[in-house]
């Protein structure tokens, strides 16, 4: 899977269920496919039409295969083979005819409704600077990934399940450009020459039995007859960002990292697929762990096989140290993300796993919850050659996708994390998720676990100041579910007041229909070294930011000590910004060794 960003709404959006009556009678129709334009607003349905009023091509279209072509796009497209028009026919067949009526998890019209809607590239463009002014010490690029499908789906389309686009903003001087590019994946580039979708997604592909069955035959004859190499990867890299080893990485837990550079004009260019000279194979996770004091990253992969585990890291170089396999995960599980301490990599096994029989039986993704698993957290030395020290710590009903930090102390370890309250519906109703940031204390000596919430907001996208990433910290920036995966603001938390009822010191609201997306704190680099050292806190909070009303986005500057985290810089983006996942701010000194 490319993105659980956590792997997010009201209205027809996404995962909302509409209302019965109307959704019933309309969700049997196909999606053609079509490349996808951008439209200069947001696509609104009026409330009393849910079904009403979805981007160009009508969904109650007929699935065909046009010859479309990307505009300004440079392309080897090729007519399709014998096989390949063979097989074409037969995914018109499964979407028009087998295809059961979609769920709202998977219902294009829905899932694409509104600012989730894909955009088409831009190349760099000047941006106005319409409230204060940018700050003189940010100097950088904000890059975020998010899912952007190339084609309009023919048939079920999950949010996970679309191709990678990194929308950066690169700021200089004051001065601000935003340039969005897919990431050039191999199935990118394959299906763009192609001209119509071939490697099907993760989450999309399995939509009952019969019509899953169908769809996994043709992916096997498109294999079996050349259309695509599956070696060469077939992951959306649509999820994060990371900067280590000098090089600028775009990232899905499906695929290797795709190095990405920036132009200095602000253009995004993809480099290639990197292997780390043969010694990265199969996937790793979108969310490596940097330490800031050793320049080190440290890394996982996971899988339906066994080891079900895979832990490594790179030197402050960037070169693949050796594998450690971890075989005590005894059974193929979720883990999307995890933490590192300066002793531990922090791992958590949560209710989300791999059940084959849904998929062969139901025809259901094989990714899902396990209510009858018992969640555990399992702690390795980050030096380790093996697993021989690791232990596991059972921790029932913690369900944590994302990690925000931990630290050593003493003879424990803490981790802090958002912890998802109704698992069930991670992977099909998002809007139902509710996550509490808690504070872990896993003591060494007798095992006991000490969990406290540090508030009852639903809260996720945590970050932290990156240089204190395995140290301890105080201070935690979260988007504000309102649902999830909408963000409607953003709150600090000071994580040392665990004995407060709630640990909020700060909040940005944005304001009715405002809606952004995981915040992201920026240091503030001194401007000269006569300076005293700057505090945890001192920087910039920042994130783009949609309004719903006119359709307009914005990338928004907060200052992250102030008491209600003042904004104190706007820039109105040339056109709208969709919702994605995770980001990065790139500084300008580390885009130079790009």
């Amino acid at each position: 899977m490319d993105a659980i960003s956590s792997p997010f709404l009201s209205g027809g959006n996404l995962l909302l269920s509409p209302p019965t009556s109307k959704y019933r009678t309309a969700v049997s129709t196909a999606i053609c496919s079509v490349l996808t334009e951008e439209t200069p607003r947001t696509v609104k349905k009026p409330a009393s039409r849910p079904d009403a009023d979805f981007p160009s091509p009508s969904l109650s279209q007929r699935a065909t295969h046009p010859p479309a072509v990307a505009k300004g796009s440079s392309t080897r497209r090729v007519e399709p083979s014998v096989p390949a028009s063979i097989f074409n026919a037969f995914d018109d067949l499964i979407n028009n005819f087998i295809n059961p009526p979609a769920n709202p998890s998977t219902d294009p019209r829905y899932v694409l409704a509104d600012n989730f809607a894909p955009v088409d590239e831009l190349p760099p463009t000047e941006c106005e600077v319409i409230q204060g002014s940018l700050p003189s010490s940010l100097n950088g690029a904000y890059i975020r990934n998010g899912p952007n499908p190339q084609y309009l789906p023919r048939g079920p389309y999950h949010l996970f399940d679309g191709d990678g686009m990194l929308h950066s903003l690169r700021i200089s001087n004051g001065r601000a450009v935003l340039c969005s590019r897919y990431v050039k994946t191999y199935k990118y580039t394959l299906e763009r020459d192609a001209g119509h979708p071939v490697i099907p997604n993760v989450f999309s592909g399995f939509n009952g039995l019969i019509a899953s069955a169908a769809r996994g035959a043709v992916t096997a004859g498109r294999m079996f007859t050349g259309q695509f190499n599956p070696a060469n990867g077939i992951g959306l890299a649509n999820t994060s960002l990371a900067f280590f080893g000098d090089r600028l990485y775009a990232l899905g837990e499906s695929d290797l990292p795709y190095p990405i550079r920036l132009t200095p004009n602000g253009d995004i260019e993809t480099l290639g697929r990197h292997d780390f000279d043969g010694k990265l194979s199969m996937s790793m996770t979108a969310h490596p762990k940097i330490d800031y004091d050793t320049g080190e990253a440290f890394a996982f992969r996971y899988g339906p096989l066994p080891p079900f585990l895979t832990f490594f890291r790179f030197d402050k170089n960037g070169a693949k140290q050796p594998d450690v396999p971890i075989f005590s995960m005894n059974r193929p599980s979720f883990l999307h993300d995890f933490a590192i301490t300066k002793k531990y990599a922090v791992f958590t096994e949560i209710q989300i796993g791999f059940n084959p029989m849904q998929m062969i039986v139901e025809g259901r993704s094989p990714v899902g919850a396990d209510p009858s698993k018992i969640s555990r957290i399992g702690l390795i030395p980050r030096y380790a050659n093996d697993e021989s020290k690791m232990k596991w710590f059972d921790v029932p009903g913690v369900n944590l996708v994302h990690a925000i930090n931990a630290w050593d102390e003493e003879d424990a370890v803490i981790l802090v994390a958002p912890n998802i309250l109704s698992v069930e519906h991670t992977m099909e109703r998002m809007d139902l998720v509710h996550a509490l940031v808690e504070k872990i204390r896993i003591d060494l000596k007798t095992g006991i676990i000490t969990r406290r919430p540090l508030s009852t907001r639903n809260l996720d996208f945590g970050v932290i100041n990156p240089v204190y990433v395995g140290k301890k910290n105080r201070f935690v920036y979260a988007g504000v579910g309102d649902p999830m995966p909408k963000i409607s603001g953003v709150v600090k938390l000071d994580v040392s007041q665990e004995e407060r009822r709630d640990c909020i010191v700060a909040t940005r609201l944005f304001g009715p229909n405002y809606y952004g997306g995981e915040p992201f704190f920026v240091p503030r680099e001194r401007e000269s070294s006569d300076e005293t050292a700057a505090e945890e806190d001192d920087g910039y909070v920042v994130s783009y930011v949609h309004d719903e009303n006119s359709g307009d986005s914005r990338f928004v500057v907060m200052d992250a000590k102030s008491p209600e985290l003042e904004i104190i810089a706007t820039v109105k983006l040339p056109r709208r910004v969709p919702y994605g996942f995770h980001g990065l701010f790139v500084k300008e000194s580390d885009l130079s060794k790009l």
